[in-house]
Parts: structure tokens; C-alpha cells; sequence
């Protein structure tokens, strides 16, 4: 009875703790608190480096073992999580949950400079960055910054030479995913990409969007000296050579 008592008695004091928001447990490093000594304890391996759980398959070691059991996912091919409307699938469920605000056009983070709305905060975060101009990622080697982590990765490439990514066709090798699909539409003459309006395929997305303009009676782009619209940019550079007395580069050339 005295054990069932005290059970509860600390299950109430657990629950006390959660509603009054009470964060007993600090780390010693950096001072952020917890309500739990658990999630202390995941934090505090920030700072040691500490990574006691490996993957059994490429060795890769990871401080949380939730993050282990996602990486998995990886090899296995594992896709637990599926949107009910469009049934494309996911191996992380917050993954699933920013893909479901494409249907429901939910977009809850707006920028307080151009008012521009995002489904996503770290999209958000990420385009704050045109405004304020801050590039938080810098290479290395060359010490050229980028506003995003994913495109200093990128860019390390050009360094080490690393090819991620191989055409099973002819053993051709790019840096970038994009390169490597590019090249297979190229070899296949697959067009993936087609317009809304006349159902015209074309092998690059950049395709698609440049000719949907023929349908858009309002060019993009336009001269700020005499007012002319193109609907290429291209159009607009060659253009401006009337205006500036400047040969473009085509004809310099020759």
C-alpha cells in the first residue's frame, strides 16, 4: 500500500511539475533548463560529441536515438507516413505534416518586410535572409558565403570532387541530384515537365516556365529606359545594348 502511495504521490508531483511549467533541470554548459532529466541528458550530448547510437548498416552515429531509427528509414526504404489526399509518402511525420499545408494552403508565417507567406518557418527564416543579406554559411577554402546550409554543401563539392550521384547508363557522374536527372531526360528523351494550358512536354522545369509566358499577356520583364516588355530575360539584356551603345557578348566575340 505505502509503494502504491508513493507511486502516485510522485505521479503527482510529475504532473504538477508539466502545468506549472517548472524546468528543474539545467545544463551546466549553456543554462537551458528541462522538466525532464531525460531530455537533459540528450541535450547535454551537443556539447560532449557524445554519439551512442550507430547505424548497423553505414556505421553513421547519431546522439538521439529517435534520429537513428529515421535514418534507417533510409536503407530500408521505409515510407511510414502518407498524405491521404495526394498519397505521396514520408519517413518523418513533420515532413508530412508541412507537405499537407500544400493542400490545405495553410501558410502561417509571413515576412514582416514584403508580407510574403510561408507554410514552412524554416522557409521563412531562409528568405529573410534576401532582405537582411546574411549569409551564415561560408566555405572553408574559399570562404564564399551562402544563405543556405544545403547550398554550402553543395559548393564543397567543386573542392573535394565528390560525386554523389551516377547515371546507371553510362557511368557519368555529377555533384548536384538535379544534374543527374537533367542528364537522364537528355538519354531517355523523357519530358516531364508540361504546360497547363497546351499540355507542350519539355525536359527542364525552366522549359515549362519560360514558354507559359507565350499564355501570360503580361511579359516579366521590362526596360527601365523605354518601357519595352520581353518575356524572356535574355530578350531584355540584348535589348538594353540598344540603350547602353554596348555589342552584347555574342557579337564581341566574333
Amino acid at each position: 500500500m505505502n509503494k502504491q502511495l508513493h507511486v502516485q504521490s510522485a505521479e503527482c508531483r510529475y504532473s504538477c511539475d508539466i502545468h506549472r511549467d517548472e524546468r528543474p533541470y539545467s545544463c551546466d554548459v549553456c543554462k537551458k533548463k528541462y522538466s525532464e532529466k531525460s531530455t537533459l541528458i540528450k541535450h547535454q550530448r551537443i556539447h560532449t560529441g557524445e554519439l551512442p547510437y550507430s547505424c548497423d548498416v553505414c556505421n553513421k552515429a547519431f546522439s538521439i536515438k529517435s534520429t537513428l531509427i529515421t535514418h534507417q528509414r533510409v536503407h530500408s526504404g521505409e515510407r511510414p507516413f502518407s498524405c491521404d489526399v495526394c498519397k505521396k509518402e514520408f519517413t518523418q511525420h513533420c515532413n508530412l505534416i508541412r507537405h499537407q499545408r500544400i493542400h490545405t494552403g495553410e501558410c502561417r508565417y509571413s515576412c514582416d518586410v514584403c508580407k510574403k507567406k510561408f507554410s514552412v518557418k524554416n522557409t521563412l527564416k531562409s528568405h529573410q535572409r534576401i532582405h537582411s543579406g546574411e549569409r551564415p554559411y561560408s566555405c572553408d577554402v574559399c570562404k564564399k558565403e551562402f544563405r543556405h546550409q544545403c547550398a554550402l554543401i553543395r559548393h564543397q563539392r567543386i573542392h573535394t570532387g565528390e560525386c554523389l550521384y551516377s547515371c546507371v547508363v553510362c557511368k557519368n557522374e555529377f555533384r548536384q541530384k538535379k544534374s543527374l536527372k537533367k542528364h537522364q531526360c537528355v538519354q531517355t528523351g523523357e519530358r516531364p515537365y508540361s504546360c497547363d494550358v497546351c499540355n507542350r512536354a519539355f525536359s527542364k522545369k525552366i522549359g515549362v516556365i519560360t514558354h507559359q509566358r507565350v499564355h501570360n499577356d503580361e511579359p516579366p520583364y521590362s526596360c527601365d529606359v523605354c518601357k519595352k516588355e520581353f518575356r524572356q530575360l535574355g530578350s531584355l539584356i540584348t535589348h538594353q545594348c540598344v540603350h547602353s551603345g554596348v555589342a552584347p557578348l555574342h557579337l564581341t566575340s566574333v
